[in-house]
């Protein structure tokens, strides 16, 4: 028997609500399936069981290839069926089964029936055409008055996205709902959320100062259920130029939050804090005390979450004895949270910069323990950052470097596969650029020489260099620099140094020739990384965005960028007046929409240039700011920023919609300037996408066979796609070239002429730094129909499964 879900008010306490799914499993379920088979259908049992395999869906329950295709087939068959109701759900279930290339037939021929039927709602609902539904729009607000929780919640969520794109459509709504009439806890959270929009679109043309809807928000904070007072809380702490004074409601409750003895409160309080300290480390210090008992909490998460907070909120004399804590806790927590403390020490030593040599030291400390490859690289990184940041720290940082390389075991470093080489090679070179810039740069000479005697050789290669680096800088090292130098030339190695008759001629070293493959689909072009990368746009087109991003100091705290999409995306078509395109830079937990914006207009001028975006259809993604463009001249190009949060470390897909607002003031042209008042106005603009491909730059191996059988295959998928109709083999290898956006390798993106079959090599980076290697064997299957086996190697599974993504979904 189901059990209780919600408990209605005081004044209907005989009415309880039972979920309907409470306790349904996947397999019952898919039994359950088999009665679309039957020969005498049951409509009303089919929506039943369509609408468990929608929920399991949505929960997160996944589904295996054989499994999914089973279903399909099945659902496919109840197109036979005339029931209205049925047919709906139909689509609906299809829709969320994504079918593949060569199963989407069979829906197509069914939708194009039903696209010329008699019967209206077959027509409406194959062609999905929103304006039917937004007919029912009084019937839908009606709806948000159920007394059910659930249909609240939905008829809410429904009556938003009819009026999305209307601010003030949006706006009604929630000035009505927020006086009480919204009693399910989901529908209130819902509210919140769009009451957090209209406050965030209001107060960009407020100039007053006012928060409309702020004593909602602060009024949900007395909310009997749970999942309402964090929302609003949340909410309340994500507003814009938020005050102590506002945020001061909010952070008591969380307080209370983080005594709770259900562990998804305190983990959701001390999250939220942990976000807050960041820019209001002040107001999280009241609740310093109760984070401190959350620092030995069983969940890790939490205990995390706590002692990071509590760095960015502590002073000088709480760091140490939050030092001494961190070192017994460092060696019960996975390597993800080692992480995020040593992000949270790097931020601390930043804020108190005379604190470094402690600080330095346990870092120093921890560098030398166990740890994973982003571990050990967040520790190096951190202590490069404060090298290059703290004037005071840099002789003190090189020699812990130094230290590093010189206590790590050889054999260690030799059998790890490069685990630790990236390390060496990165301190070297850094060393290289810092070490003769210090006041005795000659203590670093015997660190890197050692490194000549004792390591592999691609690090002896890297020391000669670091050790050229010093000669060359420094006058008074020439001759000491020059002696072992000459001791390299008797290394066995060609890649250290080889005795020549003749002098190098850079002429003679082979070169990496990168392709453009003519794909319908335009791949963003991305910026590589690690060593042996070919450049994907010049080095100059780079530096500018770079230097653009590092320009803006709120952009400073996102780490580093993990690739540009320097190829922009248009916006508009290029005949009007405004012209806009969005290039997407990529971080590990942001992503930065960079809108390029040009006014083509001589007798207009547009201030506060924005874009709003609507990210419905990508939920993972919050928005975090909004950097506007104070004025855009006639052919004057400007650029505004839009920048969202994601799930760290995650390739998040989704699709936004863009609105340029700005205001608009006339020009005189005979003198050129602009009248004092101007007018409102926006203009529509293409969606942008953010696709798995973003996450994955292109990166060249110069021997793939070796490095696809170092990979082995313990993480290799492999399946067989139909790509359908295509003009020629050459046509289908360019379209998936394009699709992925990775390096193709050894020139096999080159199809000879009349082939009829051929096998492209591909290579990447998909973020993390996962290596990637693609085998794609193409064959003309029947008339022009072209067939692909797709083969990817990586070195994680949810990576490999993560590329067959994209194709599938291309």
């Amino acid at each position: 028997m189901a059990q209780p879900l919600v408990k209605k008010d005081d004044d209907r306490d005989d009415e309880v609500e039972y979920s309907p799914f409470l306790g349904i499993e996947k397999g019952a379920v898919l039994q359950e399936a088999r009665v679309f088979n039957d020969p005498q259908l049951d409509p009303r049992r089919c929506s039943q069981v369509i609408t468990k395999l929608l929920y399991l869906l949505n929960q997160g329950e996944s589904f295996t290839k054989v499994e999914a295709t089973e279903v399909f087939f099945s659902v496919t068959k109840l197109f036979q069926s005339k029931d209205l109701g049925l047919r709906r759900m139909v689509y609906l279930i299809i829709k969320e089964l994504s079918p593949s290339a060569d199963k989407v037939i069979i829906v197509t021929s069914s939708l194009m029936k039903d696209m010329n039927s008699k019967t209206d709602m077959y027509r409406a609902n194959a062609i999905t055409n929103p304006e039917i539904v937004k007919r029912w729009s009084n019937e839908v607000q009606e709806a948000v008055q159920s007394r059910a929780a659930l249909v609240q919640f939905r008829a809410l969520t429904l009556l938003h996205q009819i009026r999305q794109n209307d601010r003030l459509a949006v706006s009604k709504p929630v000035t009505s709902l927020t006086k009480g009439i919204v009693r399910s806890p989901l529908a209130q959270c819902l509210l919140i959320r769009y009451t957090s929009q209209v406050i965030r679109e209001s107060s960009m043309n407020n100039q007053t100062g006012d928060r409309p809807f702020y004593d909602y928000l602060e009024a949900c904070l007395r909310n009997k259920a749970e999942m309402v007072i964090f929302e609003a809380a949340r909410a309340i702490m994500e507003l814009s130029g938020v005050t102590n004074r506002e945020l001061t409601p909010a952070i008591t409750v969380l307080q209370l939050f983080l005594s709770s003895s259900k562990p998804v409160l305190p983990f959701a309080a001390v999250r939220t804090l942990n976000k807050v300290a960041m820019t209001h480390p002040m107001a999280v210090t009241n609740c310093n005390i109760d984070m401190e008992s959350l620092i030995s909490d069983q969940n890790r998460s939490i205990a995390t979450l706590a002692i990071t907070t509590l760095l960015k909120t502590g002073n000088k004399s709480s760091v140490d004895r939050l030092m001494k804590q961190i070192t017994n806790f460092m060696s019960d927590i996975a390597d993800e949270f080692k992480i995020v403390v040593v992000e949270a020490i790097r931020s601390l030593c930043l804020k108190f910069p005379l604190m470094y040599r402690s600080l330095m030291n346990f870092l120093s400390n921890i560098l030398r323990e166990e740890g994973g490859f982003d571990y050990k690289k967040a520790i190096v990184d951190s202590i490069v950052i404060l090298i290059r940041d703290i004037p005071d720290a840099k002789e003190n940082g090189l020699l812990h470097l130094c230290e590093f390389i010189e206590d790590c075991d050889f054999t260690y470093l030799s059998t790890q596969d490069g685990f630790l080489l990236h390390h060496f090679i990165a301190i070297l070179h850094f060393l290289g650029i810092e070490g003769p810039k210090t006041s005795d740069p000659s203590k670093y000479i015997r660190y890197i020489y050692n490194r000549v005697i004792l390591e592999n050789a691609t690090v002896r290669a890297s020391a000669v260099s670091t050790l050229a680096k010093f000669g060359a800088m420094v006058d008074s090292l020439q001759p000491r620099i020059f002696v072992l130098l000459r001791r390299c030339l008797f290394d066995s190695d060609d890649e250290v140094q080889e005795p020549s008759e003749e002098p190098f001629d850079i002429d003679y070293v082979p070169k990496e020739v990168k392709s453009l493959p003519l794909a319908e689909k335009k791949a963003p072009g991305k910026k590589p990384t690690g060593l042996g990368a070919a450049p994907t746009a010049p080095t100059s087109t780079v530096d500018a965005c770079e230097k653009l991003l590092s320009s803006i100091p709120e952009f400073l705290s996102f780490g580093k960028l993990f690739f540009n999409s320097l190829a922009p995306v248009e916006l508009t078509e290029a005949e009007t007046g405004y012209v806009v395109n969005a290039v997407k830079h990529i971080f590990d937990r942001h992503v930065v929409f960079q809108y390029n914006c040009t006014n083509t207009i001589p007798e207009q001028l547009l201030e506060n240039v924005t874009v709003i975006l609507d990210a419905s259809d990508a939920e993972e993604f919050t928005e975090v700011s909004t950097k506007p463009l104070r004025s855009l001249p006639y052919d004057s190009p400007g650029q505004t920023f839009v920048v969202f949060e994601k799930p760290e470390g995650v390739s998040t897909v989704g699709k936004f919609s863009n609105m340029l607002k700005f205001i608009v003031k006339e020009v005189d042209p005979t003198t050129g300037e602009a009248e004092e008042d101007g007018v409102e106005d926006e203009y529509q603009l293409e969606d942008l996408e953010v696709v798995a491909a973003d996450y994955v730059l292109n990166v060249g191996f110069s021997n793939f066979r070796h490095a696809w059988e170092s990979m082995g295959p313990d993480f290799e998928r492999v399946d067989e796609y139909g790509l359908g109709p295509r003009e020629s083999l050459a046509e289908a290898v360019n379209r998936v070239i394009g699709l992925l956006g990775m390096q193709p390798c050894e020139g096999t993106e080159v199809v000879p002429n009349n082939s009829r079959s051929h096998t492209c090599l591909l290579s990447g980076v998909f973020m993390g730094n996962v290596k990637v290697l693609v085998r794609l064997s193409f064959v003309i299957d029947g008339p022009k129909e072209v067939a692909m086996k797709f083969a990817v190697r990586s070195e994680d599974e949810s990576v490999s499964d993560a590329i067959h993504e994209i194709v599938a979904s291309g």
